[in-house]
């Protein structure tokens, strides 16, 4: 029998291209005063004070975001992986969750476009399911990047 752990595994990704160059997107993904603008879907709140990055391998980080209905969804996460500017690898969770069976998200930054002026982000999130139109995670985190396409001021595809 096939071994189908690879297949089966709850995974997806989002590739999106951002009219910013690398050492900004990564600032928008290690900085809380950047994240706090992006790290959360249309309509949800991220306030500052319930953000905390500590971007280093081991390194923990939280927020909390808050629904219109004043619902908080506070999460949390270890850094795996820090390789400036180029890879992100962090667990991602809910407070008190394992670290060890959180779900893992690598986030790929790559230089882009002919003047080198652009990034192609690659972002997987192993240890979910996700599809366009699932208004879950999938378009909570598609949300949140069009979030981030505005924050830095450009245009995304």
């Amino acid at each position: 029998m096939p071994d189908q752990t690879a297949t089966s595994q709850k995974q997806f990704t989002i590739t999106r291209v951002f009219d910013a160059p690398r050492d900004l997107v990564w600032r928008a993904w290690t900085d809380p005063d950047e994240a706090i603008f992006w790290w959360h879907p249309r309509g949800v709140n991220l306030p500052r004070e319930s953000v905390e990055i500590d971007a280093r391998p081991g390194g923990r980080y939280r927020y909390t975001m808050i629904a219109p209905d004043g619902t908080e969804y506070p999460t949390t996460g270890v850094y795996r992986e820090i390789t400036p500017p180029e890879r992100l690898v962090f667990t991602w969770g809910s407070q008190g969750d394992p670290d060890e069976s959180a779900p893992v998200i690598t986030v790929d930054f790559a230089t882009h476009g002919d003047a080198g002026d652009e990034t192609l982000m690659t972002f997987h999130l192993q240890g979910f399911d996700g599809a366009p139109g699932d208004e879950f995670v999938y378009d909570g985190w598609d949300s949140a990047f069009d979030i981030l396409v505005e924050h830095l001021g450009g245009e995304a595809s």
